[in-house]
């Protein structure tokens, strides 16, 4: 696949899958832009590692969950490179999945679910309502959502995670009806528990071992397993691909 001249821009991208998708991008020829919220040393990396692999990159700092600053970042992403060609939404909120210290939920509040919902749903609308209009200018474009395996089988019920990426198909989809006939495709990709990674740290080994013994690839992804099908999906190669969940945990779940 090659990326040459596209501009493809990562949130929450200085670690873990989103660096991944990032430098995966850069190894083929993109320009890509760097969201991160916190870490800059980090995020520096990240676009010190694309530009060492063959394509271009620049850092952006910028809560998604704020319309205000989605807005700002695509502002400052087109000024620098141009255009806008591919969007990933990966950034989310904070968690960690540890089954043995899960909150049960008949202990979670309603403000749990919504800070999930904000994090995946209300990110990937205020980046999506951003950049559309650009996408739409040329009549071709791509968004990729992260979303989980869990949608389909919740292994372990991460009430207020799932329900929110769960969520994040649904608006998926829809948006990918609408768009689809102005020229934008919209798909998710759906991984596994992905190790390591910050958010699975704390994922005990015997869990992790459960997990692998149940996958008929028998290991856990990796963050660069799920870089290669969000490629796929913003690239010509699925031109006649919109609205699908690609499943990415070595056969674990099967639709």
């Amino acid at each position: 696949m090659d990326f040459s001249g596209k501009v493809v821009l990562v949130t929450g991208a200085s670690r873990g899958i989103g660096a991944a998708i990032a430098l995966a991008f850069a190894r083929q020829g993109a320009a890509v832009a760097v969201n991160y919220l916190q870490r800059a040393d980090a995020a520096a990396q990240v676009v010190e590692d694309c530009r060492e692999s063959g394509g271009d990159a620049i850092a952006f700092q910028a809560d998604v969950t704020e319309p205000d600053q989605a807005d700002s970042l695509v502002d400052r992403v087109v000024a620098e490179f141009g255009r806008i060609d591919v969007l990933v939404n990966n950034a989310f909120a904070p968690y960690s999945f540890d089954p043995e210290r899960r909150t049960p939920f008949d202990d979670l509040q309603w403000d749990d679910y919504l800070r999930q919902f904000d994090g995946s749903v209300g990110a990937a609308f205020h980046m999506c309502r951003a950049v559309l209009p650009h996408l739409r200018a040329r009549a071709e474009g791509a968004i990729v959502n992260v979303v989980s395996d869990l949608v389909e089988d919740p292994v372990v019920p991460y009430h207020d995670y799932g329900t929110a990426k769960s969520a994040l198909v649904g608006f998926s989809r829809n948006l990918a009806a609408e768009v689809g006939p102005q020229g934008v495709r919209v798909n998710c990709v759906a991984p596994g528990l992905v190790h390591p990674t910050e958010g699975s740290a704390a994922t005990r080994a015997s869990f992790r071992e459960a997990i692998m013994a149940a996958t008929p690839l028998r290991r856990l992804a990796r963050p660069e397993d799920v870089a290669g099908p969000v490629l796929f999906l913003a690239s010509s190669a699925s031109g006649f691909m919109t609205g699908q969940v690609l499943l990415v945990d070595g056969g674990r779940v099967m639709r």
